[in-house]
């Protein structure tokens, strides 16, 4: 497909913009190509908490920074270039109907819109937001789903963009990095932000980077292979024993690829409550064991039967989603992993769809 002419299109103005999402709310626009009545994938109608997008202006942003100085972040802003060159939603619709996916939760991926310029973070999120609420939710009605960009660490812009997705853009949730410089989400600078989320009910959805403490620690093995995991599992343990997970009970947190490491840790961090006959009783009120159980976790880069049986001995199948890291994961493999895992039908469903919809009731 040639994506030049689509790329070259004015960028519409704020009220043409605010003008349209009116429309979008009365049902004005179709998805093109085919009808929403026609669910791909026959039954399956699943829900992809775990998608990747870009826009035109985002893919010159990530341009921009790959021609700077060269920064822990220049690997993988340069792969970006290159993997979304000639990005449009199409792309992430078609993988969709190979694997019977009805409606994706879209956001950008590591390492999103920080680089160290306050004004230019924001400017980059708004504009990626407004993107994938105008030319994908907007254009494509119950395909996708926005889990809103914050310029974090910057505190007074990051709230600002949550009432801007929120009640301008109806953003389904937010998308967060698991660290940002040398904070994790866990940390107290990072307080006025989620108390905002949690008095908002809000999804959190955190996908992995490579944190600035451990670029390149083992030769031959990528930051996404052994970092990414690593650092989930960082932000993990820092919401918790800092005080946030208690703090904001409201707060629906998604963590990438089944927690990261978290499992193989478990008994470090949580200790005796990890026996058998700890995680066969009720996790006591706000205890480590039961924030974790509470937390939700995605399959992407984890669909295979090792690591899906582990996380369930760790949490309830009704706090695994399911999720695929499109344009990086195959959706159509992560469904044969999920069905080679040893798991019940009930329990795919659950997966697939119903745990879902508990947290995201706009994609009814």
């Amino acid at each position: 497909m040639d994506t030049s002419k689509l790329f070259a299109l004015r960028r519409p103005s704020r009220r043409d913009f605010l003008k349209g999402l009116g429309a979008i709310g009365a049902g004005a626009l179709l998805p093109m190509g085919s009808s929403w009545a026609q669910a791909p994938g026959g039954e399956a109608r699943r829900i992809d908490v775990h998608q990747h997008y870009s826009s035109p202006a985002y893919h010159a942003f990530l341009e921009r920074q790959a021609a700077g100085p060269a920064t822990r972040d220049t690997p993988t802003v340069r792969l970006l270039v290159n993997r979304f060159r000639n990005y449009t939603p199409e792309l992430n619709i078609e993988a969709m109907d190979q694997a019977g996916v009805a409606t994706a939760m879209v956001s950008p991926t590591a390492p999103g819109v920080w680089f160290g310029d306050v004004a230019e973070a924001r400017s980059a999120a708004r504009e990626i937001n407004e993107y994938a609420a105008e030319k994908m939710v907007g254009d494509y009605p119950g395909r996708f789903g926005l889990f809103a960009s914050l310029p974090i660490p910057d505190v007074e812009g990051s709230l600002r963009e949550i009432e801007y997705a929120f009640d301008t853009l109806d953003a389904d949730g937010v998308a967060l990095l698991t660290s940002y410089d040398d904070k994790w989400l866990g940390d107290e600078a990072f307080a006025p932000i989620f108390d905002e989320l949690n008095r908002r009910g809000a999804v959190v959805y955190t996908h992995p980077r490579e944190a600035n403490c451990c670029p390149n620690l083992v030769g031959g093995v990528s930051a996404q292979t052994l970092e990414y995991p690593t650092d989930t599992t960082r932000t993990i343990l820092s919401l918790i024993a800092g005080g946030t997970a208690s703090r904001c009970p409201n707060v629906k947190f998604i963590f990438s690829h089944a927690g990261g490491t978290l499992v193989s840790i478990a008994g470090r961090f949580l200790g005796n409550s990890v026996s058998a006959e700890g995680l066969a009783n009720p996790a006591e009120a706000d205890s480590r064991l039961h924030h974790v159980k509470r937390f939700y976790y995605d399959t992407a880069g984890s669909a295979n039967f090792v690591q899906i049986q582990s996380l369930k001995l760790l949490v309830p199948d009704s706090q695994i989603l399911f999720g695929t890291d499109f344009p990086f994961g195959n959706p159509a493999g992560t469904v044969a992993g999920l069905q080679a895992s040893g798991l019940k039908a009930e329990e795919l469903q659950a997966i697939y769809r119903d745990n879902a919809m508990r947290i995201l009731p706009q994609r009814a």
